[in-house]
């Protein structure tokens, strides 16, 4: 399995009607790990055209084409997302508008002045439409290890050893579940774009309904946040409600991301790495373990599962 070659972003360009007989000029945008993205500029104005491989979702890294116009859409109509201008289903491929703002690193996520338009960000896009498809962290681990075992694919050394660890995180995860909300379930920093201070969220490939514990969890796992600054965005986004369960919650869902997407660059290591490709996956899950055997090696993380589990009202 493999992905497919980089399309011809002008082939894909003849087929928009907002194009038709109109020159455009296009651009790739470097960053993306899965799917191919280009800037267009057309009539003075910047689009972005994303052609989605039916390959990823296949091997288990995103969601299928159809979910993830589909949510695209409805994260556009919450507006933490960028405006759909036309969709080609049978591409698949998306134009969205531009927007011309600044992509995060994870040093901008750590600043504490981005926390708030962070947590701001989260709480529009889940309050908007609902997706259409549901997202949970160990549903999609067990997953992504049955992959893995499928294809004899290579994990970092002790991964299966801390699977009794994993159940005890999972079962204290079980107490007092939260509503679900539509999620993007991937929040690296560059998913990030700052727009006058306005803080908008791109690229739908793994989005779903899903606990918005996750979402701040994942968003501190992938910018490595301590646990002061992980308490810190979960207080910006439940406000009053936040308490030592929630903050616990938070702080377990961001082991869970490191554990996970462990297996999501295992696997696109594995089977989609393109030949000649400059990115190192393989490094990615070993920094993804070694974040995630950290913290499961924590004193704390104890105390972090009975808080969640409702067995203790002490502070974290």
């Amino acid at each position: 399995m493999r992905m497919a070659e980089r399309p011809d972003a002008d082939e894909v360009l003849r087929r928009v009607s907002l194009f038709a007989g109109r020159p455009a000029r296009t651009s790739p945008i470097a960053g993306g790990l899965s799917h191919h993205i280009w800037r267009v500029d057309a009539g003075g104005r910047s689009y972005l055209l994303r052609v989605l491989d039916p390959a990823v979702s296949a091997a288990g890294l995103g969601i299928p084409p159809e979910q993830e116009i589909a949510n695209t859409i409805a994260a556009a109509e919450s507006g933490a997302g960028a405006r759909v201008i036309e969709v080609l289903p049978d591409v698949p491929a998306l134009i969205l508008e531009f927007l011309p703002g600044r992509t995060l690193h994870a040093d901008d996520v750590r600043n504490p002045a981005a926390v708030d338009r962070i947590a701001a960000a989260c709480r529009r896009l889940h309050a908007g439409p609902r997706f259409g498809n549901d997202f949970d962290i160990l549903t999609k681990r067990r997953e992504l290890l049955d992959i893995c075992a499928r294809h004899g694919l290579r994990v970092p050394d002790g991964y299966h050893e801390r699977e009794s660890t994993v159940d005890a995180i999972a079962t204290a995860l079980q107490h007092r579940p939260q509503t679900t909300r539509p999620c993007h379930n991937d929040l690296l920093a560059e998913n990030f774009i700052d727009l006058a201070g306005d803080v908008r969220i791109v690229d739908y490939q793994l989005s779903g309904n899903n606990d918005p514990a996750f979402e701040l969890g994942d968003i501190a796992a992938e910018a490595d946040f301590d646990p002061d600054r992980t308490a810190a965005l979960a207080t910006a986004y439940f406000g009053t409600e936040t308490g030592p369960a929630l903050v616990a919650r938070v702080r377990l869902h961001l082991i869970l991301s490191n554990i996970t997407w462990t297996l999501w660059f295992s696997v696109h290591h594995g089977l989609l790495r393109a030949p000649g490709s400059t990115f190192d996956y393989w490094r990615e899950a070993a920094d993804k373990w070694a974040r995630a055997t950290r913290d499961l090696d924590a004193p704390e993380l104890g105390r972090l599962i009975d808080a969640a589990a409702g067995r203790t009202a002490t502070p974290l």
